[in-house]
């Protein structure tokens, strides 16, 4: 079995927030697979295993850039929380969000070689980031970016610079700036439950099929928990199944708000910064080895 350091045990805390040593356990029964470890905890843990969703684990900003039916959002990442509030750099990532929905690059490496001049830096993007960090004294990078362009209406939202959303819709705009609201404060992963990655309800599926398992019951029984629960995941993180979050009633999906609104939506994207990546804590790393050499020791 591979050996579980302390900073995979650190890594495993940070995006579960399980105690320390249930992350231990788990990782030494998985063999040192982060990803299986993290599903025995959602195992044993149930739902508070699972904030890593949530967790924002770098730093740096979202852009938006919306011009009737053509519009972009972009991240980019930047080391700390001082620089991504820095003013330079939040113009740097605006004007990258204009150049995705003006050029349409087909990826970041496209993006990066298109024509920026700023602050005497160019003349590409690329010669920019490379002087702004220069200039900053911080690496920065061009994580991700969509583009809208033509398939119809665009509304948007930016929570602060941190959060980014922009859906596509046919209908009432207040409705669509409502629903784009909400996908910021919910996170759904999908517009429908048919469109919910594979990968998610497999994983969804594993892990009740594990609790269900637990529980003793006849076969039959354990099947239809497991469905249950599939379900009732499909309902929390499909967008036109959730409750709208300006339910009068508390009750009305973002779905029969959209019809009743004679509003449709074709999709949505949601940026939320640094989802998905790793913060290094080295000081973290050593509180971690430090209570585990205690507990060793104990």
């Amino acid at each position: 079995m591979p050996a579980i350091t302390a900073s995979m045990v650190g890594a495993l805390r940070a995006k579960t927030d399980a105690p320390m040593m249930e992350c231990k356990k788990a990782l030494a029964e998985a063999d040192g697979d982060m990803a299986r470890a993290e599903e025995i905890l959602r195992v044993k843990l149930g739902n508070k295993a699972g904030k890593a969703a949530s967790r924002i684990t770098a730093e740096g900003v979202v852009a938006a850039a919306v011009d009737g039916t053509t519009g972009a959002l972009v991240e980019v990442n930047c080391e700390t929380d001082f620089v991504s509030k820095n003013e330079t750099f939040q113009t740097f990532a605006q004007a990258l969000a204009a150049l995705v929905a003006a050029r349409a690059p087909a990826d970041v490496a496209a993006l990066a070689a298109l024509p920026l001049s700023m602050d005497d830096f160019g003349p590409t993007v690329e010669d920019v980031r490379k002087g702004l960090v220069g200039k900053i004294g911080e690496n920065m990078t061009i994580r991700r970016f969509a583009r809208y362009a033509g398939g119809g209406a665009l509304a948007h939202y930016l929570h602060g610079t941190r959060i980014g959303v922009v859906v596509e819709y046919r209908g009432d705009a207040v409705a669509a700036k409502d629903v784009a609201m909400h996908v910021a404060a919910m996170k759904p992963a999908a517009l429908s439950s048919s469109q919910v990655p594979a990968e998610l309800v497999d994983k969804e599926r594993r892990i009740a099929a594990e609790k269900a398992a637990e529980s003793g019951k006849p076969a039959e029984i354990v099947a239809k928990m497991v469905d249950g629960a599939v379900q009732k995941y499909l309902k929390e993180v499909s967008l036109l199944d959730q409750v709208f979050v300006k339910a009068a009633d508390g009750k009305q999906t973002v779905g029969q708000m959209l019809k009743d609104k004679s509003t449709t939506v074709a999709g949505f994207t949601l940026f939320v910064v640094g989802e998905g990546i790793e913060k290094k804590s080295e000081d973290f790393a050593a509180e971690v080895a430090a209570q585990m050499a205690a507990a060793k020791g104990g």
